[in-house]
């Protein structure tokens, strides 16, 4: 078996792992919900929401306490489910989120993962390649499942086993956009303008078909923005961690990016903050993470739905390279309002499109909202509406 290739051998291999129950040891950046873990996630996000940051304003909540953005999950456990193909580059593909109550200040978490199923694919940029998606549960500490997660990874020949491009194409698809004076402005006035509805309640009755969910700005992108998220969400777990930590997962996983010109076996993960590396695994420079990206989607439709609205999915699909330079408008638009198992259930198409008017990430969600009929949302949410 060649390393960075995909193989036959290498497919079987991650085949037989299929419905095994998998360690995760090494992919917890937290255990517990601590008021320091909300904090840094929430500004790895990007997002000051007093409800996960300011305790007294939290009290005054139905929750009566600090609650976590439904996305913290991703600190717990990174939903990366990515088993054998050494040397194979693994590219975040998407996230299907199901949350069945709140997170709240100090819940402690343990996590059963599998991979549930890998497909093989072919395309035009890479001409084989597999699609690995793995099944999480976020157990809390009273031994109930807060929240579910189907995470899609993509796994793509790297390197000189890549299919290359030219370089004109390379220089197309890395060159940052050159912002004039007045559209920098004009993306900070949306960034500051973007609406919180926290302690008024949006009600059920008051959301139809069409109705919008005003908009997210992230960007430009920059490499502090990429690197606020991983001292959120990833920390020293990244690819293995650090120093010795570092090459005992090298020489278990031989998952790494080889510098060719140092020689050195580094983190596989370079290529978000290093333009040459993110051509090299065919993303045409520094890119984003792709759970970064889902998380802003969750800042949106929690500024929408306020402190007594609930997000019970979100799944999206990573589409396209999210460079740094570049800039992402998140909206939502309501695809469908029913009434579920006594609950209001709202349901959402999601979109992110950048500067070039690329879709960069769709999918869909769902929301419970209070109703005037029923009152506020119980919890825990009824398994059976996922």
């Amino acid at each position: 078996m060649t390393w960075g290739t995909i193989s036959d051998e290498g497919i079987a291999e991650a085949e037989a792992l299929v419905g095994v129950t998998l360690r995760r040891d090494r992919m917890q950046w937290i255990e517990t919900a601590t008021r320091d873990a909300i904090r840094h996630f929430a500004w790895g996000v990007g997002d000051n929401n007093p409800l996960w940051l300011d305790r007294e304003y939290a009290a005054a909540s139905s929750h009566g306490k600090i609650v976590a953005p439904p996305c913290i999950l991703y600190a717990v456990d990174g939903t990366v489910v990515a088993p054998k193909l050494p040397g194979v580059q693994w590219l975040y593909a998407g996230t299907s989120w199901t949350w069945f109550e709140p997170i709240l200040l100090d819940d402690t978490f343990k996590v059963e993962a599998k991979l549930l199923k890998q497909e093989i694919k072919h395309g035009r940029r890479f001409p084989k390649w597999v699609l690995q998606t793995g099944e999480l549960k976020y157990f809390n500490q009273h031994g109930r499942v807060a929240g579910t997660a189907l995470g899609r990874c993509a796994r793509t020949p790297r390197g000189d086993n890549l299919k290359k491009q030219s370089n004109s194409e390379n220089r197309k698809t890395s060159d940052p956009h050159q912002y004039t004076t007045e559209e920098i402005e004009d993306i900070e006035r949306q960034v500051l303008a973007e609406p919180r509805r926290g302690n008024q309640p949006l009600y059920w009755e008051d959301v139809s078909v069409g109705d919008a969910v005003p908009q997210v700005v992230r960007g430009p992108l920059g490499i502090m923005d990429i690197m606020a998220w991983y001292s959120a969400q990833q920390g020293a777990t990244h690819y293995g961690g650090v120093h010795g930590d570092a090459i005992r997962y090298r020489q278990r996983h031989a998952d790494y990016h080889l510098n060719k010109k140092t020689g050195a076996r580094e983190s596989a993960g370079r290529g978000h903050l290093e333009t040459s590396t993110g051509r090299d695994v065919g993303m045409g420079g520094a890119y984003d993470i792709g759970p970064q990206r889902i998380a802003w989607a969750q800042h949106m439709l929690t500024n929408w739905i306020g402190d007594d609205g609930f997000l019970h999915t979100l799944d999206v699909s990573v589409m396209k390279p999210n460079l740094v330079g570049d800039t992402l408008w998140w909206t939502g638009t309501v695809t469908e309002t029913l009434m579920q198992d006594g609950y209001g259930l709202v349901r959402i198409a999601v979109r992110a499109v950048n500067q070039k008017d690329v879709v960069s990430a769709e999918g869909t969600a769902s929301v419970v909202l209070p109703t005037r009929e029923h009152g506020p949302v119980t919890f825990p949410l009824p398994r059976r509406m996922a």
